[in-house]
């Protein structure tokens, strides 16, 4: 029996097949980035790490920018992108309050909001 497609969820992308195939170079970029060498190569030359795994135009916007948004709409997969911002000394929580446009503070409250059942509304006294 065929399941219903996934409906997103506002603000969100879905990572699925058709973004996979669209990210599959940068995800394969921040996969590369567990290798010291890799990170080093990077921050000395970022275009010719470009070049090495053939970003699209707007993969290297997204990446030059410091984009996560961008990142994630380009076919980036958190899980990857993560071992880029940890290049710039960046954590998931950090890349989460940039995806939520709330300060660091701000996102962990709201995590451990919905740890406690509560809503962002409730967290919130709103």
């Amino acid at each position: 029996m065929p399941t219903k497609s996934p409906q997103p969820i506002p603000g969100t992308h879905l990572f699925d097949g058709t973004a996979a195939q669209k990210g599959y170079q940068l995800n394969a970029m921040c996969y590369a980035f567990n290798d010291k060498a890799m990170r080093d190569a990077f921050l000395a030359d970022e275009v010719a790490v470009y070049d090495r795994f053939h970003l699209t135009p707007a993969q290297r916007k997204a990446v030059a920018a410091r984009d996560v948004l961008g990142m994630i709409a380009e076919g980036g997969n958190i899980y990857y992108l993560a071992k880029l911002a940890g290049i710039f000394g960046l954590n998931v929580q950090d890349v989460g309050s940039m995806q939520t446009g709330k300060t660091v503070p701000e996102f962990k409250e709201m995590l451990l909001a919905q740890g406690r059942g509560l809503s962002y509304a409730e967290a919130n006294n709103g």
